[in-house]
């Protein structure tokens, strides 16, 4: 009973969702997708409680490359790439921003947790242009099945599966599976994996 009442609910949000959908695929047309979804996004994302819950994820079904259906996306988040890919269980906590990234299953996100398409989206090389003007890389940043991430984290470089990365870290180069890691520039200092042979 309980999955026909989250089934109709999700009918229900997509049917709300439509004039949302269709803008979206209107301003796509107009000023490319990734600018129409941080719009779009912008707008749904104050959208309180459990019914926000829902819209928000019936929307970014159908504008991400993935939003899978058990995803819960909450108030205040924005993303900034169609090429996010949001897989089974994944919890995005409030005010999270999102660019290009792949969160795999059971990954949580805290509140304010910041995940830009990698660490090089601006240039900086040339002194005699501003950074606005100069071409960046967007890359894909990966959080690993069942990793958790801390408030206020920024993650610029992939993390591995079953991690925990501290509150207020900044991830700037690559974690490996289970581990823990803390500060500015985040460095792991331990493993789980210790912790349960213990």
């Amino acid at each position: 009973m309980r999955e026909r009442v989250k089934a109709l609910m999700r009918f229900g949000a997509t049917v709300l969702m439509l004039p949302a959908i269709a803008s979206f695929v209107i301003k796509r047309s107009l000023i490319g997708a990734d600018r129409a979804l941080e719009g779009s996004t912008q707008a749904i994302a104050i959208l309180p409680g459990l019914p926000g819950e829902y819209l928000r994820r019936a929307f970014l079904g159908r504008a991400l490359a993935r939003c899978h259906p058990s995803a819960t996306i909450q108030f205040g988040t924005i993303f900034s790439q169609v090429a996010a890919e949001i897989d089974e269980r994944v919890y995005v906590g409030p005010r999270c921003h999102l660019g290009f990234a792949h969160l795999e299953p059971d990954v949580l996100l805290a509140a304010g947790v910041h995940i830009p398409s990698g660490a090089a989206t601006h240039g900086v090389a040339d002194l005699n242009r501003p950074i606005r003007e100069q071409p960046g890389t967007r890359t894909c940043v990966r959080i690993g099945e069942g990793t958790w991430v801390g408030s206020a984290a920024v993650v610029m470089a992939d993390v591995g599966r079953h991690c925990v990365i501290g509150a207020g870290a900044v991830v700037t180069s690559p974690i490996p599976d289970y581990s823990i890691a803390v500060g500015v520039p985040a460095r792991v200092i331990r493993s789980r994996l210790a912790s349960a042979e213990a």
